[in-house]
């Protein structure tokens, strides 16, 4: 869901598991802070590269417009997905002809995965679906 409270700024979520990243783009010199991080010191270097793919795919699109996110829950790898999730729908909605380059690349970089942790059952042990074990001996 893309808002936008002026001209220039877009306001834009993505989500990933319990991970939500909320993304601010306005125009710029192509700066990227996750976190007020840069990102190019985002640590681990995997969650980094999955970040700036939509970045390198929107090219010269994405040295024109700073872009602030926020990010907080779950872990490493789902809080660099709902990243690269609002990163992507806000360049998408700066620039409309990026919109199909997305989607032929990767359709997760404009639709979020919405596959969550099954939660666990009052009454069993362990895992979500794991059950007491039956002896009839």
């Amino acid at each position: 869901m893309a808002t936008t409270t002026n001209t220039n700024v877009i306001h834009v979520a993505g989500k990933r598991k319990n991970a939500v990243a909320r993304a601010t783009l306005k125009p710029g010199r192509g700066i990227v802070r996750v976190n007020s991080i840069l990102l190019e010191q985002w640590q681990p270097e995997l969650a980094r590269v999955r970040i700036q793919e939509g970045l390198l795919l929107a090219g010269d699109t994405s040295k024109q417009v700073d872009i602030r996110v926020n990010v907080h829950g779950g872990g490493v790898s789902s809080q660099a997905e709902a990243c690269r999730l609002a990163v992507a729908k806000a360049l998408a909605s700066w620039d409309k002809s990026l919109h199909n380059t997305f989607l032929e690349y990767d359709r997760t970089l404009l639709v979020a995965d919405v596959r969550s942790k099954e939660t666990h059952k009052p009454g069993r042990h362990g895992k979500a679906r794991a059950k007491r074990q039956k002896s009839y001996r």
